[in-house]
């Protein structure tokens, strides 16, 4: 029932705002809105609180579809996925049920000026205030949904015990929570990829999730996983429709002196069906880690860490081989390649980046610790 209503508030709602969404550099919030309604947005939430109790493997399919449609959109359902899986493990019942009644939401607000791609080490505090509250300092470098969150999983160093990071939920109206600047990217426009600040804003003791100084390894437990299968299901999405954009300009267009269409020539048959296969290969590493982690497999982290990489390296190079498979043709905006292009581009570079995962699979797989103890 629930793919039944995706697929409706796409082709209604998100497929037709994708093009101003991204010129625009517009809020999706009618989309937003309606997949809140549809159920969408508490997907992952329990059904104890009312939502659908569904895992990764059901995100990731609403996360491949949304992207296929508008990248924005996708990234900021699946950041919302990822918080919620915190809020989920430690949140308070309240905002459980409002998640997933799709009335709330959420997001991750991890990375920061001052440590900019490193999510891991926070510079940002917490410091004890008067009337049993908390004052949180920061500046955040690129907060999804930035302004139009109801509320955000947010990083800071610890508040009095040892360890990298603390995590708290801190309402989108807290006073002293402002967005500081507007995002003007190169993909994924729509989604409100915002630097925040918190100059002294008061939230309760009792908005800490989990304990003091532990939510490095909450995140890792929570979040992390959900964002980079889901980073990885957006980037298979955007490189589907690249690859489905390429199929059918290879079968329409007709070079009239030769009266052959450019899917009766070996060569552009050949270059999208690499093309296709790379996207096929990409979805087959994604189903492998989705079972890894289902059946507890041995190797279910090493693959986590590894997907996001792999994902977005496979979309960058879908992209640029459409492009040049369809020639100047892709350079039209009244294709979406151009869009998607731009798109596919944002994954290598999001926190953890392609390198800091290929480091992390390093440490792994040689016995290292993933972070160095200064970080921890």
């Amino acid at each position: 029932m629930l793919e039944a209503e995706l697929e409706t508030v796409i082709a209604d709602v998100i497929g037709p705002a994708a093009v101003e969404t991204d010129r625009g550099g517009v809020f999706p919030a009618a989309g937003i809105e309606a997949l809140g309604k549809a159920g969408v947005l508490g997907l992952v939430s329990a059904t104890e609180v009312g939502g659908a109790g569904q895992g990764l493997r059901e995100a990731a399919q609403v996360i491949t579809s949304l992207a296929a449609a508008c990248g924005s959109t996708a990234m900021i359902v699946l950041m919302h996925f990822a918080a919620t899986a915190v809020i989920e493990a430690h949140g308070p019942a309240e905002t459980r049920r409002a998640v997933a009644e799709g009335r709330y939401l959420t997001t991750l607000a991890f990375s920061e000026t001052g440590s900019r791609s490193h999510f891991w080490a926070p510079v940002g505090t917490a410091a004890e205030a008067e009337n049993g509250e908390v004052a949180l300092d920061t500046r955040k470098s690129f907060v999804t949904a930035a302004g139009h969150a109801d509320g955000y999983v947010w990083s800071s160093r610890p508040l009095a015990s040892t360890g990298p990071m603390t995590l708290w939920l801190v309402p989108g109206d807290t006073p002293g929570l402002t967005v500081t600047g507007a995002f003007d990217g190169l993909g994924l426009r729509g989604n409100a990829s915002s630097p925040m600040a918190a100059d002294g804003a008061r939230v309760p003791m009792s908005a800490m999730l989990g304990a003091d100084g532990q939510g490095l390894d909450l995140a890792l437990a929570t979040a992390l996983p959900g964002f980079l299968v889901l980073n990885a299901a957006c980037s298979i999405g955007i490189a589907q429709a690249l690859a489905d954009e390429a199929g059918e300009h290879v079968s329409r267009t007709v070079l009239t002196h030769l009266g052959q269409r450019l899917a009766d020539q070996d060569a552009p048959r050949s270059a999208f069906a690499r093309i296709l296969t790379r996207v096929h290969q990409t979805r087959a590493f994604l189903d492998d880690t989705l079972t890894a982690l289902e059946s507890g497999r041995e190797d279910a982290m090493l693959r986590v860490l590894q997907v996001k990489a792999v994902a977005a390296e496979a979309a960058a190079e879908v992209a640029d081989d459409v492009m040049r498979l369809c020639g100047g043709s892709a350079f039209r905006r009244d294709l979406s390649i151009e869009r998607h292009f731009r798109d596919a581009l944002a994954a290598r570079v999001m926190a953890p980046t392609t390198e800091a995962l290929l480091d992390f699979v390093g440490r792994a797989s040689l016995g290292l610790p993933l972070f160095d103890e200064a970080a921890r």
